[in-house]
């Protein structure tokens, strides 16, 4: 039975395929062809959209390494364009004089500790125990001193920091140092004697051979009279916590003075070694 049916099918195929019935039926049945070309379209489409999803997930990967690397590029160029911005504000508007000085530009590194703002590493060394001054542009910013070789920053409002200055047009001398508000500073030993008021600049005096004349400092915004002495309270006129640049000034007089010391000296031993 199963023999004379696949026969039967045989037959009416190669029949049809004979005569061309299946171009009869097409031309006489037009929706079987149509049928035919959507489903053919179909398949087609499937097939397209399938890949280009497989396709499109692979690329989306592609750009996420991408983008992911990209930020990376962005976040390093963003810090170097920070650092020259803060770079190039710093070098306008500084004004040294003409004498045997040594200016250097040196880095804050750090904090030495974590709760004490005013005391940062550089990136200097230091040889010797000289003080040197820290400027940032025309203004004083606290000292440097020697730990061990390297450079310790002591900013304006540090308990340790301290250097003379003048005060007002009469340029009364005093020692400036921290105050208990952070944001000011004080001045101490200042003569009872000299007329200052609210308002007087404080400069840099160059008495201690820590800074030259002229940094400026802040204005006098309080002043008390003691019984030996008068001290005034000082609005600084930079914040120099958030610098993160400075100079370093040595005056190289120092060491002449030091030179002249010693010849003096021998001179006065030479003689009262004669006597």
């Amino acid at each position: 039975m199963r023999k004379f049916i696949f026969a039967f099918l045989f037959i009416i195929a190669g029949l049809s395929y004979l005569f061309q019935i299946d171009e009869l039926l097409i031309k006489k049945f037009t929706f079987l062809n149509d049928f035919k070309n959507l489903y053919i379209s179909k398949v087609i489409n499937f097939t397209t959209s399938f890949e280009k999803h497989f396709n499109q997930a692979e690329t989306i990967e592609k750009l996420k390494i991408e983008n992911s690397e990209l930020k990376e590029y962005k976040i390093l160029y963003t810090n170097a364009q920070n650092q020259l911005h803060t770079l190039k504000e710093f070098l306008i508007n500084i004004d040294i004089p003409e004498n045997k000085s040594k200016i250097e530009i040196v880095k804050v590194l750090s904090y030495i500790n974590y709760n004490d703002f005013t005391k940062v590493w550089l990136d200097k060394k230091v040889e010797n125990d000289t003080i040197l001054g820290l400027i940032t542009d025309n203004y004083s910013a606290g000292i440097v001193v020697n730990k061990n070789g390297h450079a310790v920053g002591l900013l304006n409002g540090n308990k340790e920091c301290s250097y003379a200055v003048f005060v007002g047009e009469e340029k009364a001398p005093g020692i400036i140092t921290s105050s208990k508000n952070q944001d000011e500073l004080e001045i101490k030993f200042i003569p009872v004697w000299a007329e200052i008021k609210k308002g007087d600049e404080v400069i840099t005096s160059g008495m201690d051979n820590i800074f030259f004349e002229g940094l400026k400092v802040g204005r006098v915004v309080q002043v008390t009279d003691l019984a030996d002495m008068k001290i005034a309270t000082v609005k600084p006129y930079v914040n120099v916590l958030k610098k993160k640049y400075f100079y370093t000034y040595k005056n190289n007089n120092e060491s002449a003075n030091y030179h002249l010391e010693k010849s003096e000296n021998k001179k006065e031993e030479a003689a009262s070694q004669k006597n």
